[in-house]
C-alpha cells in the first residue's frame, strides 16, 4: 500500500500567511508545506485541501481514479472546491468500516476531541492509521486494537497520540510514524528532525510517497539520555517533552519535599501541572534500584540535587570528614550509579546542572560541589547514547 502526502502542514499551512515568527520565515522550499492530504494508492483521498490536483500532479499523480474522499477535520474559512471528477468529500461515523471496491478497508476510529481519525488496511492487509490534527484515539482498550505498520498524526501537537497508542499494542518498534499537520511551533529542518528523532518519528516533504511496511527509515528512540543545562535554561522541558509520547513513565524527583519551603513547592507543582497525567512520580535519591529493575522509561530530575544528597551523606562539606573518608565514600556513590546506568534496559532521561562556565564559588565547599558535579556530568555523559546542552531553550546535541 502506497500512500502519497499532497501535503503535510497544518490546516492552514506553513508558512502562514502574514504571520512574522522565526518558524515561518524560513520555512521556504522542501520546508513549506500544504496543508495535510493523503493520496492512497491513486484510489482513497484522506482530507481534501486546497490545491490538491495540482499537489498530486507535482507528485507524479493523479485524482483521476479517486472513487472515496473522506474528511478527517472541519476545514475552517470558505469551503473547498471540490475538483472535477471527485466524489463529494464524506465521513463514516465512529465505529463503523467501509469496504472499497479496490480491496481497501477504512475504520473511523474515535478522536478524544473534534475530528475523526481513518485505520486503513490495503490489499495486502498492511495497515496505516491516519490522524487528525489534534487529536488523540478516545476508548482504546490493550489487546483490542491492531499493530499499525504506519502512522501519520500531529507528532508536535499531540505526542500524548502515541503513547496511548503504545500502552494499547497498536505501536511497536517497527512502527514507521510519519508526523503531519506540522505548524511553526518548531522550528523546520534539523530541530524538527531531532525532536521528532527523540520519540522515533520522522517528518517528509510534501509530495513524498511512502510505502507502508518499509522500516528501514524508522529512528532508533535513544536508550539514555543525558540533558545538562543552567538554571531556567529549559533542561526540564527538554527532557520531559523526549518521554511525553510514551505511556507510563515513571518521573523520579530528587529534590524532597523540604517541607515549609513556599517558593521550592510553588516549583514542584509547576513541574507536576507540566507533565502528562498518566506519569508516576517517586520523591527519592535511591536510583541505583530503579535502574537494576525493570519498567516503563525513568526520567530523573536531577542529578545535582541527588549529588547534594550524596554529598550531605559523606559529610563532604566539612574538610575534615572529606579527608577522613568522605571523598573515598563519594567516589563509591557515583561509581554505583554510573555503573547502574551502564547495566540499565530502561529507557532513561537524566538531567543534570551545567555549572562549570560560571563565576568560582567563594567558598571550598562551593568549589567541591562543583568539581564533583563536573566529574559526574561526565561519568555520565560516559554511559549515554544522546547528551544535550540546552541553552536558553535551545538543545545542543553533544553526542548522538
Amino acid at each position: 500500500m502506497e500512500l502519497t502526502l499532497l501535503g503535510t502542514g497544518a490546516p492552514a499551512g506553513l508558512p502562514r500567511l502574514d504571520c512574522p515568527c522565526a518558524a515561518c520565515a524560513v520555512s521556504l522550499g522542501v520546508d513549506a508545506r500544504a496543508a495535510t492530504a493523503v493520496l492512497v494508492d491513486g484510489t482513497l483521498l484522506l482530507d481534501l485541501t486546497p490545491g490538491a490536483a495540482f499537489a498530486a500532479a507535482r507528485a507524479g499523480h493523479s485524482l483521476g481514479g479517486v472513487r472515496q474522499v473522506l474528511l478527517s477535520h472541519p476545514h475552517d474559512g470558505p469551503a473547498v472546491e471540490v475538483p472535477a471528477g471527485l466524489p463529494q468529500p464524506g465521513r463514516v461515523p465512529d465505529g463503523r468500516e467501509l469496504a472499497l471496491l479496490t480491496g481497501h478497508r477504512v475504520r473511523a476510529v474515535a478522536m478524544d476531541g473534534p475530528g475523526t481519525g481513518y485505520a486503513v488496511t490495503g490489499p495486502d492487509g498492511q495497515r496505516a492509521l491516519y490522524l487528525p490534527p489534534g487529536g488523540a484515539p478516545a476508548g482504546l482498550e490493550e489487546g483490542a486494537v491492531p499493530s499499525y505498520d504506519m502512522v501519520l498524526a500531529d507528532v508536535v501537537g499531540r505526542p500524548d497520540a502515541l503513547a496511548k497508542l503504545r500502552a494499547v499494542g497498536a505501536m511497536g518498534p517497527a512502527t514507521d510514524v510519519i508526523a503531519v499537520h506540522l505548524d511553526h511551533d518548531v522550528a523546520p529542518g534539523a530541530e524538527l528532525a531531532r525532536r521528532l528523532a527523540a520519540v522515533g518519528a520522522r517528518a517528509v516533504p510534501d509530495g513524498t510517497t511512502l510505502t507502508v511496511g518499509v522500516y528501514e527509515d524508522v529512528p532508533d528512540v535513544p536508550r539514555r539520555t543525558l540533558v545538562l543545562g543552567g538554571a531556567r535554561s529549559g533542561k526540564s522541558v527538554e527532557a520531559e517533552r523526549r518521554l511525553e509520547a510514551f505511556p507510563d513513565v515513571l518521573y523520579v524527583a530528587t529534590g524532597g519535599s523540604r517541607n515549609g519551603d513556599t517558593e521550592w513547592a510553588s516549583r514542584v507543582s509547576t513541574h507536576r501541572e507540566r507533565r502528562p497525567g498518566s506519569w508516576r512520580t517517586a520523591e527519592t535519591c535511591d536510583l541505583v534500584p530503579l535502574l537494576a529493575a525493570d519498567g516503563p522509561p525513568l526520567l530523573i530530575d536531577c542529578l545535582s540535587l541527588w549529588l547534594t544528597d550524596a554529598m550531605d551523606s559523606a559529610g563532604a562539606w566539612d574538610d575534615t570528614e572529606w579527608g577522613d573518608g568522605g571523598e573515598k565514600q563519594l567516589r563509591e556513590r557515583v561509581r554505583e550509579l554510573t555503573a547502574a546506568v551502564r547495566a540499565t534496559r530502561r529507557t532513561l532521561v537524566a538531567v543534570s546542572n551545567e555549572v562549570g562556565s560560571g563565576i568560582v564559588p567563594a567558598t571550598a565547599s562551593g568549589r567541591r560541589y562543583r568539581d564533583e558535579l563536573g566529574r559526574l556530568n561526565a561519568a555520565i555523559a560516559g554511559e549515554c547514547e544522546h547528551v544535550l546542552l540546552v541553552v536558553a531553550g535551545q538543545a545542543l546535541a553533544l553526542r548522538g
